[in-house]
């Protein structure tokens, strides 16, 4: 699979709901060493309900100039929540499916002091 191959995906839940769109994927690197480096692993995907556009990188960093510029894409993506990958049931042409149980987990990256609270289980 080829991770660009899942972006602007629709994602679907266990009954077959429409949930939003995979905006971006989060990788850890605490595979096997490859050279200097972990290799990575697939450890979730983010998914918007609104968009299925990118955040132009101001979720990772931080940054919040342009102000209007952050402004916007935080409105954009509003209710962004990520999925661990083990949720995922599976990958089908036009559609990622998650699994019964699946958690809507917070998509502010660790370190970084959280926006918001956590989501909640599926219900």
């Amino acid at each position: 699979m080829i991770l660009g191959d899942l972006l602007d995906t629709p994602v679907r839940g266990p009954a077959d709901e429409r949930l939003g769109y995979v905006v971006d994927v989060r990788l850890v690197l605490d595979g096997p060493l490859v050279g200097p480096l972990a290799a990575p692993r697939l450890h979730g995907l983010l998914v918007s309900p609104r968009t299925g556009t990118s955040f132009l990188g101001y979720e990772r960093t931080g940054v919040r100039s342009p102000a209007l510029v952050a402004r916007w894409l935080r409105w954009r993506h509003r209710g962004t929540f990520l999925v661990h990958w083990q949720d995922v049931a599976a990958v089908e042409p036009g559609a990622v499916r998650l699994r019964d149980g699946y958690r809507q987990i917070s998509p502010d990256l660790p370190g970084r002091p959280s926006q918001r609270p956590d989501l909640h289980p599926a219900t």
